[in-house]
């Protein structure tokens, strides 16, 4: 089987296609709003708008914050002609905690490795975890919790809540696919509370004396909304 980061080659366009709508019908299957992103062409994103200049990834629907859906009779309609990209919308069903990936895989380490050991006052810090190409790791947790500010004045941290989203695997970037670093089966598709996982990476910001010395306030823009991209 011949692929490219760039485009599917021949008639695995159509597999390519194949693939992401049934991931994007099985989270919906499972309460997780999805919407169609741009897909991949080259080395740039299409939308398929005319004169639409964002060149990366970015929704393919102009209110996609309202019409993210898990209906499948409209998700199959959304990937009938075109390879989209599947992302998930945050701060429904799930946030998502975004950091650089020597954070991420040290969480991650010690989240294997304590599971069922650490204490109560961090509970179960085991959910699901994505991994883009570009080295950025998002732990998928229960909706609602800020950042503690420890975290919030990372510039490298970010939470993905209401109005924003993520790429989900199987989906493509120039620089290769999204992949699962814990697929959401591994963990029964259990969230975590947002406190334990932030916890974890708090160690891991210690542990990689990473965390800053002293606090800062970051405005954390909403990735790719409707108002960002008529700016």
């Amino acid at each position: 089987m011949q692929w490219s980061n760039r485009q599917p080659i021949g008639p695995w366009a159509l597999i390519d296609r194949l693939r992401l709508r049934r991931a994007a019908l099985r989270y919906a299957a499972h309460g997780w709003a999805v919407t169609p992103g741009a897909y991949l062409t080259g080395d740039r994103f299409d939308c398929g708008r005319p004169g639409c200049p964002i060149m990366g990834c970015h929704p393919a629907i102009e209110c996609w914050e309202d019409d993210a859906a898990t209906d499948p009779d409209l998700i199959t309609r959304w990937w009938r002609q075109r390879p989209y990209t599947v992302l998930l919308a945050t701060g429904g069903r799930f946030d998502a905690l975004e950091v650089p990936a020597p954070v991420g895989l040290r969480a991650l380490g010690a989240v294997r490795l304590h599971a069922g050991v650490i204490g109560p006052e961090r509970g179960d810090a085991r959910g699901p975890v994505l991994v883009t190409p570009t080295g950025r790791w998002m732990f998928l947790v229960l909706p609602g919790e800020g950042l503690r500010p420890e975290l919030a004045s990372c510039l490298d941290v970010l939470r993905h809540g209401r109005g924003s989203w993520i790429p989900a695997a199987p989906s493509r970037t120039p620089q290769g696919p999204v992949r699962w670093a814990v697929a959401p089966e591994q963990t029964g598709w259990h969230l975590p509370t947002s406190g334990a996982v932030q916890a974890m990476l708090l160690d891991a910001l210690d542990a990689l004396g990473r965390r800053p010395q002293r606090r800062m306030t970051v405005a954390v823009p909403r990735q790719m909304s409707t108002a960002r991209r008529a700016a």
